[in-house]
């Protein structure tokens, strides 16, 4: 069975897509990622023009994030105060990235720096996740103990002022790192079509040194909000959000991260994270491959997508 999408000027499969929805849906409720680092990337390899691609990608996330973020918040996985100031920063990031996204699309080099941008933070974050993770893993298996932070133990993240008590995160640390972070998250989803978190729960793991469990909920928290704001933005300013698409993928997704959310819940901290590493690495290796094999067709005339004029 066929629909025509409006915004992607194309016909499309829906039980393609419905499937496609279900299982980014089932990994984001699993890993506590919005899943737009998959969906995004399926959706341009389905034929989807990248455009449309990354804005209806964030349409996707919000639901899938709220589904996700409710499952966790009944585990009392989620840290409010941290997941709010990560949203002060993330909405800040999320409007530069979307200004950003038009003035690359007006000047056609929109593709090409989606899939650089994909190859180089998800090679990177991938390979440093699936180190730490089989490490973790290997430790465990022989009894060794984890190397903990002492308690009169600081870094420089301790120094920076505006401190701030985070009471589920069992944290008493500055607010300006968990900002940045949100910005530079915000950033980062508004041009590739991510919710960011891939990025996001790295950081709050290693920098901030958040506990896995919590840095789950909070991430969804965090992304809900700012994937809401990328995509009334990506409607409004850049008109590449396709309703149409969005609805298949909300549904099938909204069911699947429920799934996921149970799932995640019989697996340990360092399992999910060697997991993870393994996804991420898989879809930064299908787009590199892309990047550097031969097209089938060399030449083509096409339309540019560009800004409303």
């Amino acid at each position: 069975m066929h629909i025509y999408l409006p915004i992607a000027e194309m016909s499309a499969n829906v039980l393609l897509f419905l499937g496609m929805g279900a299982a980014v849906g089932f990994l984001s409720g699993m890993f506590g990622v919005g899943g737009g680092f998959l969906m995004t990337p399926l959706l341009i390899f389905s034929g989807i023009p990248s455009a449309v691609a990354v804005g209806t990608g964030a349409a996707q996330i919000v639901a899938s994030s709220v589904s996700g973020a409710i499952a966790q918040y009944r585990r009392n996985n989620v840290d409010i105060k941290m997941g709010a100031v990560l949203l002060v920063g993330g909405v800040v990031g999320s409007v530069i990235g979307v200004k950003m996204v038009r003035i690359l699309r007006m000047a056609g080099q929109f593709d090409l720096f989606v899939a650089l941008a994909y190859v180089t933070f998800l090679g990177v974050i991938g390979v440093l996740m699936l180190i730490e993770s089989i490490n973790a893993i290997q430790a465990a298996r022989s009894g060794q103990p984890r190397m903990a932070r002492r308690s009169g133990q600081h870094n420089w993240i301790h120094k920076l002022p505006l401190k701030m008590r985070f009471h589920r995160s069992k944290l008493y640390i500055s607010a300006i790192p968990p900002m940045m972070i949100g910005a530079f998250v915000g950033f980062l989803g508004a041009i590739m079509g991510a919710g960011g978190g891939f990025i996001m729960i790295p950081a709050m793991i290693y920098l901030l040194r958040v506990p896995t469990n919590v840095v789950v909920g909070t991430s969804l928290f965090q992304i809900v909000f700012v994937a809401a704001v990328t995509t009334v933005m990506q409607s409004t300013e850049n008109f590449s959000v396709d309703i149409v698409l969005a609805l298949l993928l909300i549904v099938s997704g909204v069911i699947g991260a429920q799934y996921g959310a149970r799932a995640g819940a019989r697996l340990k901290g360092e399992q999910l994270r060697l997991l993870l590493a393994a996804l991420v690495l898989l879809v930064a290796g299908r787009i590199g491959w892309d990047l550097v094999m031969t097209p089938p067709e060399l030449f083509s005339i096409t339309t540019t997508l560009g800004g409303p004029t």
